[in-house]
């Protein structure tokens, strides 16, 4: 019976958040800035309200029962309603059109918002600890009303609620600032049934662990606080490319005619819906360079619209001859030799009367076992061990799409 209830309310939220999510959506693209203030207006002020009632009705049984941990709780709501009014305010400022002084739109300031947010949490959760601990040092029972009970029943079914809606949503506008809300909700419902426990714990059992169940909210608030400044921070400091978006351009660019590889891709966030890329496309050099423009203006408008990524590509001619593939081929397993993680581009040879330069790149991952200038001398030797004439001229490069290194090849047809 009781399992039957919990996939019957489970399935009730689902259908009941989806079909708010839509209306939020109302069927425009998620990334679009109109879209995104909307939903980022509706999720705020039902935090603010949701959030206020919370408190009020958790303050108030904390005075007529006298528990530190439930007054705790209803601060910690209290908190949450401030900072659903910043995130409110954050996806207002957000959706701003882009001006002279912002070319690239107001998108970061949703970052900003989401590590406000996180950082009142951290806060809350100091001051519901200091709490917590005063309890412990001067023990006293609080007194059981059935009116507190109901209220945190109740307050527990919300919170769920406000954290499902929360996370879908902001899954579906990829919103780091309403996931951290989410993630607030959960902790939230979390630390509320801690004080329920303790409350019947006290009553029943006369187990006085309310001071403890005030550290264990503490605790859930602190770690939620910390896993939504970390997820907040990123962006703002500048993170790589995610993989899986990487793999999808890799796929869209190698799948067109004339692109032999890629390499030297610099990702830029500028907030959800918001980015500029750059890149190194590998093409013939002795293809038609009109056609070939043509097919990179044609990739930078097809990312554009699938991604709204807006892309400078940079052609790299690459000599196809027999000799210098051969060779590249060479090199490319002294390289792999070396280090699997290792990989080149930018692959070329100019002969002279005494030696030959081989000239290329070599993308090393962070934190590879050998320095720079040690991978440089290794496959310097190693190209010079094919032939006295070959002398190595070699840059070496770091990724910044996942930090790993590696450019992509297309491959043979």
């Amino acid at each position: 019976m009781d399992n039957s209830f919990g996939v019957f309310f489970r399935c009730e939220v689902h259908l009941i958040v989806n079909f708010i999510v839509q209306l939020c959506l109302r069927g425009e693209d998620p990334q679009s800035p109109q879209a995104r203030r909307r939903c980022g207006t509706i999720a705020g002020t039902m935090g603010i309200l949701l959030n206020l009632l919370l408190s009020g009705s958790k303050l108030l049984a904390g005075l007529l029962t006298a528990s530190v941990a439930m007054t705790a709780d209803g601060l910690n709501n209290l908190s949450d309603a401030a900072t659903s009014v910043v995130t409110l305010i954050g996806f207002r400022l957000a959706g701003q059109e882009a001006d002279a002084d912002h070319p690239f739109g107001h998108g970061r300031i949703e970052y900003v918002a989401g590590l406000i947010v996180s950082l009142a949490i951290l806060l809350m959760g100091v001051e519901v600890g200091r709490s917590a601990v005063d309890s412990l040092l001067h023990a006293s029972e609080p007194d059981f009303s059935p009116l507190a009970v109901g209220i945190l029943c109740a307050a527990i079914l919300v919170k769920f609620w406000m954290f499902w809606f929360n996370r879908t949503l902001g899954r579906h506008i990829g919103s780091a600032a309403m996931e951290a809300t989410a993630a607030d909700s959960l902790s939230d419902t979390l630390s509320t049934a801690v004080v329920l426990l303790s409350t019947l714990l006290g009553h029943f059992f006369q187990l006085h662990v309310d001071g403890l169940a005030g550290l264990l909210v503490c605790a859930f608030i602190l770690k939620t606080g910390w896993e939504a400044a970390r997820d907040t921070l990123d962006p703002l400091l500048g993170r790589p490319m995610d993989p899986e978006l990487a793999a999808d351009i890799d796929k869209l660019v190698l799948g067109h005619d004339h692109i032999l590889g890629i390499h030297d891709l610099v990702y830029h966030d500028y907030g959800p819906g918001r980015a500029m890329m750059s890149f190194h496309a590998e093409v013939p050099a002795d293809g038609d360079l009109l056609e070939i423009h043509d097919i990179i203006d044609h990739i930078e408008r097809e990312l554009k619209a699938k991604h709204h990524i807006e892309t400078v590509i940079h052609m790299d001619p690459v000599v196809c001859d027999d000799s210098t593939s051969a060779l590249r081929g060479q090199v490319e397993e002294l390289t792999k030799k070396l280090d699997p993680a290792l990989s080149i581009h930018d692959f070329r040879m100019t002969a002279g009367p005494i030696h030959t330069n081989i000239i290329f790149d070599v993308v090393v991952p962070y934190g590879f076992r050998l320095s720079d200038g040690q991978v440089r001398d290794e496959l310097s030797q190693a190209i010079h061990a094919l032939s006295p004439r070959y002398y190595a001229v070699i840059q070496v490069d770091h990724s910044y799409v996942d930090g790993r290194g590696g450019s992509k090849t297309a491959p043979a047809s």
